[in-house]
């Protein structure tokens, strides 16, 4: 919430992820995104996408004019993000990418919430070894 006050702007986020908020927040408000919600940042439209499995609320943010998404804790270069938090879920998270990544062009790039950008047709050809894998 400091940025969002420094800045004057709003903190946003997916209400499934309020009670996560709330633990380490309890005073501060947030303005509620759903899937499909867009925004325009620097004359860019984003479209929220709901991607639970890192936490119930993950979002990532698609930029078709860009052939981008911005995919935070949700997908990285060589697999999943982490779900070995109580609040995660390896299932949820596998099928949040290969229903709403996985559909994206494959050419689109994958800028992650940590390390290197990927693509999604770099990522999803190895969805059945994630499943294999497991957690």
């Amino acid at each position: 919430p400091e940025l969002g006050n420094a800045l004057d702007a709003p903190v946003l986020l997916h209400p499934a992820d309020e009670v996560l908020w709330r633990m380490t927040h309890p005073d501060s408000d947030f303005r509620s995104i759903a899937d499909g919600d867009t925004l325009r940042v620097a004359g860019t439209e984003l479209r929220a996408l709901h991607t639970p499995g890192h936490s119930p609320g993950s979002v990532c943010w698609h930029a078709p004019e860009l052939n981008a998404v911005f995919s935070g804790d949700t997908l990285f270069q060589g697999g999943p993000g982490a779900t070995g938090r109580s609040f995660s879920d390896f299932p949820t998270i596998l099928e949040s990418i290969s229903g709403r990544l996985g559909p994206l062009p494959g050419e689109t790039v994958v800028y992650t919430g940590h390390g290197d950008s990927t693509t999604v047709g770099d990522e999803i050809v190895h969805y059945d070894e994630w499943v294999a894998r497991g957690s």
